[in-house]
């Protein structure tokens, strides 16, 4: 029996403009935490600068130093704590009573509908809007008529819970009506029902392509569709080590790549998936653009990893989220041009955070019109733009 610390979870701001914050996480430990905390920090748009992380098997003590990627994050600290507090395991401490708290239930999922005049940029803008709201976008189908209007489902969750209020519902739309502006014709919020089973299917892609956007397993030769620039060859390189020798209870784990956005989340998700429990650990801030990682790691059952085959299993894995997070194909369909960007799901079938927002924010950058999307949150992430 245990309670939840409200001092689990410590964010230090930071003292002058372009110092890092620090977040110290010091909770009850399980397999995968350091997963979950780096997906909630990457979800809030926070890049991990350097990190400790340090654990007895029972008790874990966790310290990120943590930037702004971008102007997207609004300086949410509560709500970030709020979120991070509620991935901790709680506290083991003897009490005389105690009524826990009920089961989480799923997140229910509510349609976000509306119909507005199209504008360059207007899905990354939503998007931004949606994100600063902490809505989860699941699922998004999108279409532009002929007489430019553009029709836009999404398919949300809210992270704090609050999405049946009329106040949190209310404020949703005034936040898109915002952005949206005169354009705005139709913004409507309400549960989902069977609009969302007909968006279950996925679009017909050719084998060679499916091949490529979700293969899983690391390749020496380096076989792609579309040629890499010799800039990009000489980045996509990776080192993974496995080392036995140095400790009798513990494996280290050395990795050294180019650094990336997620990387920290796209290895501990990686591990969280094979069931390994880092003892200690050390993310090192990047040099020259690479970065170097040390962990010592166990089996979920407290032995090291010695059998060769899972040694090479997991070394395959991590290669390929190093040098490949998102799979990325631009294909021709008749008149049109089609992006599709495809990314690895944890086995509990969430996603990486963030990728439909940096898409449509690169696109917006370049200056290129979406005229349809396709959004699956399991499978693919398919945008059409001409």
């Amino acid at each position: 029996m245990g309670v939840l610390c409200d001092d689990a979870v410590v964010i230090q701001k930071p003292r002058k403009p372009g110092d890092p914050s620090i977040v110290t996480v010091n909770c009850s430990d399980k397999t995968g935490l350091a997963c979950d905390i780096c997906r909630t920090i990457l979800d809030f748009g926070l890049y991990i600068s350097r990190g400790d992380v340090s654990t007895d098997g029972k008790w874990c003590y966790v310290v990120l130093w943590v930037v702004p990627n971008d102007s997207s994050f609004k300086g949410q600290w509560s709500n970030l704590k709020e979120r991070l507090l509620a991935i901790c395991p709680p506290c083991l401490l003897p009490i005389y009573y105690y009524e826990p708290p009920p089961p989480r239930k799923s997140s229910q999922l509510y349609l976000l509908k509306f119909c507005c005049l199209d504008q360059r940029g207007l899905l990354h803008d939503v998007t931004q809007v949606l994100g600063e709201l902490e809505l989860t976008i699941e699922r998004v189908k999108v279409t532009t008529t002929p007489d430019g209007r553009v029709l836009d489902l999404f398919f949300i969750t809210d992270n704090v819970e609050l999405l049946h209020t009329k106040e949190r519902q209310e404020e949703t739309c005034v936040q898109l009506r915002s952005v949206l502006g005169e354009s705005c014709i139709i913004c409507e919020l309400q549960l989902a029902d069977s609009h969302y089973e007909s968006l279950q299917g996925i679009s017909s892609i050719s084998p060679a392509v499916a091949e490529e956007l979700f293969r899983s397993e690391y390749s020496e030769k380096g076989s792609h569709l579309q040629a890499l620039s010799p800039d990009m060859t000489r980045l996509k390189k990776a080192s993974v080590n496995i080392d036995n020798s140095l400790s009798p209870s513990h494996t280290l784990l050395q990795m050294y790549c180019v650094d990336h956005k997620g990387l920290l989340y796209d290895i501990m998700r990686t591990l969280k998936d094979y069931d390994i429990k880092i003892a200690h650990g050390r993310f090192s801030a990047v040099t020259k653009g690479y970065r170097d990682l040390d962990l010592f790691i166990q089996h979920q059952d407290g032995k090291k990893i010695v059998d060769p085959e899972k040694e090479s299993a997991l070394c395959s894995h991590l290669k390929m989220e190093m040098l490949h997070p998102l799979r990325v194909i631009i294909a021709n369909r008749g008149p049109d041009t089609e992006l599709l960007v495809a990314n690895p799901v944890e086995l509990s079938g969430r996603g990486r955070p963030r990728v439909f927002y940096d898409v449509t924010r690169a696109l917006k950058a370049l200056g290129i019109c979406i005229f349809s999307v396709k959004l699956f949150n399991l499978k693919e992430e398919y945008i059409g733009a001409p």
